[in-house]
C-alpha cells in the first residue's frame, strides 16, 4: 500500500528548484568532486548524523580516526565513528530498494554497539524524550510486513525518487524497525536513494543542515497522519544543500579530474581534441592538448594519427 502524502504547490516548486540546481551542477561537473572535497564532506556527514544521536566527536577527531591516529574519546563514540566510516565508504555496495541490503548496512553501522545489529526487531519499543514517550512504534509482529510494503513502494511506485527518498525516511522512522540506530539509518538510506537520483548526493553533507535544524526535523517527523510536512522539510534541506554547493564550490578541475570525468562520459569510444573541449568549454586549446599529452604519457590514453587527424581512446 502506498504511504499517504499530498503533493502541494510548495513541494512542486522545490522539485523544480532542485532539478534546476542539479542541471547546473552537471554542467559544471560538480557531481564529480575532487577527492579532498569528497573526504571533507564525508567527514561532515558522519559527524553531523552521529552528533544528532549524541556522539561527542568533532570533525577534527573523525579526521584523525580516518588517518589512523590516536584519539582520546569515549570508546563507544569512537566505535560509532569507525562503523559509520566503513558504511559510508562502502555506500556503492548497497542496493537502495533491497531490505536485505538495509539489514547489512545496519549490521555494519551498529556492530559492537548492540547485540542484534542487522536484525529486524520483534519486540515492542517506544521513543522516550525526557520523561515522556514521544513515539510508540508499531508492535514487533507487524514490522516485517510494514517494511515489505515500504520497500515495495520504493521499488515499484511511480513517484519521483526525490519524493520516495523523503517518504521512505519518514515511514522508516515511524516503523522504527531496529532496536537502536534507526535515526542514523533513516538518514543514511535517504542519502542512498538520493544517490540513485544524482551522483552528487553521494558526497553532499545533507546531514549537516539537518543537524542545524534539529527542532524542525523532529517536528516534521512527529507530525502524524501523513508525510507531507516531512517531504516539504527534507526538500527544503536538499535544495539548500545544493545551493550551498553551487555557491561555495568554485572547483578548479585538474587535468586528471577532467580526464576521469570524460572517461565516465564516453567510455571506450574514440575521440578528438575538439570532442574533449566540447565537454570543457572553459579550457584553452593549449590546456586540452596538455591534458591529452599527460594522459598519453601516463598510459591512460592510446593516441593514433597525427595533427588534425589525431584520435584518442581510453585504455
Amino acid at each position: 500500500m502506498k504511504p499517504p502524502d499530498q503533493i502541494t504547490s510548495e513541494i512542486l516548486h522545490l522539485i523544480s528548484s532542485i532539478a534546476e540546481k542539479i542541471g547546473s551542477i552537471n554542467a559544471r561537473h560538480l557531481y564529480k568532486a575532487p577527492a579532498e572535497l569528497r573526504k571533507s564532506n564525508r567527514i561532515k556527514t558522519i559527524q553531523s548524523s552521529l552528533e544528532i544521536e549524541g556522539n561527542t566527536l568533532s570533525e577534527e577527531q573523525i579526521t584523525a580516526i580516518l588517518e589512523n591516529k590516536r584519539v582520546i574519546a569515549p570508546e563507544k563514540d569512537i566505535l560509532e565513528v569507525k562503523n559509520a566510516i566503513e558504511v559510508y565508504e562502502n555506500l556503492h555496495y548497497f542496493e537502495f530498494d533491497k531490505l536485505t541490503s538495509l539489514c547489512k548496512a545496519h549490521q555494519l553501522l551498529m556492530k559492537g554497539l548492540i547485540a542484534d545489529a542487522g536484525k529486524i526487531r520483534s519486540k515492542s519499543v517506544g521513543i522516550v524524550k525526557g520523561s515522556e514517550v514521544a513515539h510508540l512504534a508499531p508492535p514487533g509482529n507487524l514490522v516485517q510486513s510494514l517494511l515489505n510494503d515500504l520497500f515495495s513502494y520504493l521499488k515499484n511506485d511511480e513517484d519521483l525518487l526525490l519524493i520516495k527518498s523523503c517518504v521512505f525516511h519518514y515511514e522508516f522512522e515511524f516503523i522504527h524497525p531496529f532496536m537502536d540506530g534507526n535515526g542514523r539509518m533513516g538518514r543514511l538510506w535517504q542519502t542512498l536513494i538520493l544517490k540513485e537520483y544524482s551522483p552528487v548526493f553521494g558526497f553532499l553533507p545533507i546531514e549537516s543542515i539537518i543537524k542545524n535544524k534539529q527542532a524542525e526535523y523532529y517536528n516534521a517527523l512527529n507530525k502524524s497522519g501523513h508525510s507531507t510536512p516531512f517531504i516539504t522539510f527534507m526538500l527544503q534541506v536538499i535544495d539548500q544543500s545544493l545551493n550551498e554547493l553551487i555557491k561555495s564550490q568554485r572547483v578548479t578541475l585538474s587535468g586528471n579530474d577532467r580526464m576521469n570525468i570524460y572517461k565516465d562520459k564516453i567510455g571506450s569510444q574514440s575521440f578528438t581534441r575538439q570532442n574533449y573541449m566540447r565537454s570543457f568549454p572553459d579550457i584553452s586549446t593549449a590546456t586540452a592538448s596538455r591534458d591529452l599529452k599527460d594522459a598519453v604519457d601516463k598510459a591512460l590514453l592510446i593516441k593514433q594519427g597525427d595533427k588534425n587527424k589525431t584520435v584518442y581512446q581510453f585504455q
